[in-house]
């Protein structure tokens, strides 16, 4: 049942189409490089498509009606956004569900010190990485510092051409004998990425604060651009991510190469097919989740009641909550929990099962469970749910494929998939197929981004 390359049936208006939405993809890479900035892309984007703040709403005493577009935001790091539908809610919704934040490497909260002339900051990493790909690359930091009275400071380094970046160093290969005996997992230890930030001392300073001049130039520096205290870390969120723009890959320019696709390749393509969907038979919604990459907890994660508060808001305003009807609106659901794939990679064959593997260029990617080993941590999708998905999109011309994450006992990963299934709704994993997933930089296929955008579409539609 081998699947046929996209490539060779494109079409010139689809391949038209498919540089748009590539193209849309690079700015919102460049621009959405931490969940904060994903969800400020995502509301200009919304607003943009006629969308309202849900908060907006209630305050207004707005009737709402089929056709009406909502969105909600929690903590700034996860969105909600609803195409209210012709059916009443308590028919349930069809769901696009994504994540946003991706692996990466956090500033400590004490993080600033001075050793032998050179300045760093303490770090500790998020999610899973390879702790080796994040030495001697060129470094952004994004992120937000929180003052004590109340105000916050937005920090982007290292994006503009202009700016300074920071960088993470390692031993020289000269000196590494011994380094390189280690295992892959022990070669960089954690503790010891810590980001080069300075070197140059300050003049004219007393005696006792001479011994950490470079600190307190970096002090300095910081007081003068952002008018932050040393103290101010302790407030601060700051996100340690590759430098540089989004690129066209291959000589054909036929792929992507940019940091933080895992998810965010599924999270733009389900929000551009939302929010080109036209009123629909049931309500749509696209949901846009924080923390998946560490287990979808804290109050911005799927494990909250973020979601489930936002549609019982929802359904208060148009007039229809009851306990029982929010429980029928979340049971009577359908969710593709859209959500990256391990793409078949050549030069790793052994850890893939060549039948069972998603392709680059092959269209979107169903995944019936993922999990571990046994099948463990997995949603593993009804069958009479996949073929309704099958139908649809084969109906609407959308390339799929399916795939397992590698072979049996080679490792596994998980999804969110499992924590909406818990409210009885049919989910299932649908997404697109990522190499060097998790590295700083990672690859995707462009014509692949065009189906899943018609696949999400078609899903949109789909009715009981």
């Amino acid at each position: 049942m081998e699947r046929k390359n996209a490539w060779l049936s494109l079409s010139q208006p689809d391949e038209t189409r498919m540089e748009e939405i590539s193209s849309g993809y690079r700015r919102f890479l460049d621009e959405g490089k931490t969940e904060r900035e994903c969800v400020v892309k995502t509301i200009e984007m919304a607003r943009e498509a006629g969308y309202r703040s849900l908060d907006e709403i209630l305050a207004q005493g707005t009737p709402l009606a089929a056709g009406t577009k909502v969105y909600a935001e929690g903590m700034k790091k996860t969105i909600a956004l609803f195409h209210l539908g012709k059916q009443p809610l308590e028919n349930g919704m069809n769901i696009l569900c994504a994540h946003i934040d991706s692996p990466r490497i956090d500033i400590k909260q004490n993080p600033l010190y001075e050793d032998t002339d050179l300045a760093y900051l303490d770090t500790h990493y998020y999610g899973g990485v390879k702790k080796y790909q994040w030495v001697t690359l060129p470094l952004a930091m994004h992120g937000i510092v929180a003052r004590k009275d109340g105000s916050l400071i937005q920090v982007t380094i290292g994006e503009d051409e202009e700016d300074p970046v920071v960088y993470i160093t390692d031993l020289l290969i000269h000196l590494s004998a011994k380094q390189l005996e280690k295992k892959g997992s022990e070669v960089i230890e954690g503790e010891n990425l810590d980001i080069l930030i300075g070197s140059r001392p300050l003049t004219d300073l007393p005696d006792e604060k001479k011994k950490e001049a470079v600190k307190e130039n970096i002090l300095r520096i910081l007081k003068d651009r952002y008018d932050m205290e040393e103290e101010d870390f302790l407030s601060a969120e700051l996100e340690i991510v590759p430098a540089g723009k989004a690129r066209e890959c291959g000589l054909d320019r036929s792929m992507i190469a940019a940091y933080g696709q895992d998810d965010r390749v599924c999270a733009y393509t389900s929000l551009i097919a939302f929010l080109e969907s036209t009123t629909p038979e049931r309500t749509s919604c696209c949901l846009l989740v924080d923390k998946e990459e560490i287990g979808s907890v804290g109050a911005t994660g799927m494990k909250s009641m973020f979601f489930e508060n936002t549609v019982a808001d929802l359904m208060e305003a148009a007039g229809t909550y009851t306990s029982l009807a929010l429980r029928h609106a979340l049971k009577n659901s359908m969710m593709l929990s859209s959500d990256v794939s391990a793409g078949y990679d050549p030069a790793y064959g052994e850890a893939f099962e060549k039948k069972n593997a998603a392709y680059l260029g092959r269209g979107i990617v169903l995944n019936k469970f993922t999990g571990a080993r046994g099948k463990s941590g997995s949603n593993d999708a009804n069958a009479e749910y996949i073929a309704r998905i099958r139908k649809a999109f084969d109906d609407a011309g959308a390339a799929f494929q399916t795939d397992e994450l590698g072979k049996v006992d080679f490792g596994g990963g998980g999804t969110i998939a499992y924590i909406a299934a818990l409210y009885g709704m049919e989910v299932i994993d649908s997404g697109i197929a990522v190499l060097s997933m998790h590295a700083p930089w990672e690859i995707t296929s462009k014509v692949d981004l065009l189906e899943a955008v018609k696949a999400y579409h078609a899903f949109l539609n789909l009715s009981f």
